[in-house]
């Protein structure tokens, strides 16, 4: 019997596990998804090493002056763009610092461009619109580990000097690997529907994004402890957190938190300085430069966790 129809990626194979999910009820379809999910993060585990070596290389990029780039096309471009956008205001880190870049650029986030993947020269081209140099970390994401727009994006980021990586949940072709530095590869297996990388791929990709980020961005003294306190005070929501951070931190009510913040022109880190050492806006920020912006070397360790 021919078999040619047997793909070799793992990613477009089928699962055995779930080929009566269509006649299966709603809470089968729930308990046999959850079934597959739990997989992930064994599966993210086992590429630990490797996770932890991109993060140091995207904070080695960091503190150089460099940035992070994801490059992606459909789920995994997506992202790629949502962990890069959502680092500003949880990190306060500057919007240029981390990009996220879509195949079929940014319609792309809302409605399927799916054939943009397989644009051999739009990769290279987005590289060269974003003016990646050898500062910058280009990271590809492609669950199948064979997406044209990612290859050409990554072999041009590595001919300007730029360090690469690729985030994959299949085993890359040796073209591939030979045009990163680190290979994070996450073997989810099959998913529950077909080819459908929304599935187990994205979230184990998802897993390992937020990993590289928040490894690399706590590492440069973006957290004190684990309480947010670059955080950027854009909703209701963050105004409260910044103040109940300081509050806690600084032993001080809300009305004394919300003015601190206020003299720190919005600084959550400077106005918890300012409280604890007793020194004006000026005196924080030259403290903070001092310590390389790492909070705990200024005011030391902070407060036990109240049960």
């Amino acid at each position: 019997m021919d078999h040619d129809f047997l793909d070799p990626r793992q990613t477009e194979r089928r699962n055995p596990r779930t080929t009566a999910i269509d006649v299966a009820t709603a809470l089968e379809i729930v308990d046999l998804l959850n079934a597959e999910d739990r997989a992930v993060p064994v599966a993210v585990h086992g590429a630990r090493d490797t996770i932890a070596a991109t993060i140091m290389l995207v904070e080695a990029a960091f503190r150089a002056g460099g940035r992070l780039l994801y490059v992606g096309a459909g789920t995994s471009g997506r992202l790629g763009v949502l962990d890069a956008a959502e680092c500003p205001p949880t990190f306060g880190t500057p919007p240029e610092m981390i990009l996220g870049v879509i195949a079929g650029g940014p319609q792309a986030l809302i409605r399927s461009q799916e054939g943009a993947e397989d644009d051999t020269h739009a990769g290279e081209r987005a590289v060269d619109e974003h003016h990646v140099t050898a500062r910058d970390v280009v990271i590809g994401i492609a669950a199948s580990g064979t997406t044209p727009f990612v290859h050409s994006a990554l072999a041009r980021a590595q001919a300007l000097g730029a360090a690469t990586v690729v985030v994959t949940c299949a085993s890359p072709p040796t073209e591939l690997r030979d045009l990163c530095r680190h290979v994070i590869v996450v073997p989810v297996g099959p998913e529950a529907v077909t080819g459908s990388t929304r599935l187990k791929a994205g979230t184990a990709t998802k897993l390992v994004l937020n990993t590289i980020t928040t490894g690399a961005l706590v590492r440069l003294g973006k957290t004190y402890g684990n309480l947010m306190v670059d955080l950027q005070a854009w909703s209701a929501k963050l105004h409260d957190r910044g103040e109940r951070i300081v509050m806690e931190i600084c032993a001080v009510d809300r009305a004394a938190a919300r003015t601190a913040i206020a003299a720190a022109e919005g600084s959550v880190k400077l106005a918890i300085v300012m409280l604890r050492r007793g020194v004006d806006a000026a005196a924080g920020r030259r403290l903070l430069a001092d310590a390389g912006g790492v909070i705990r070397r200024v005011i030391g360790d902070p407060p036990p966790v109240r049960p």
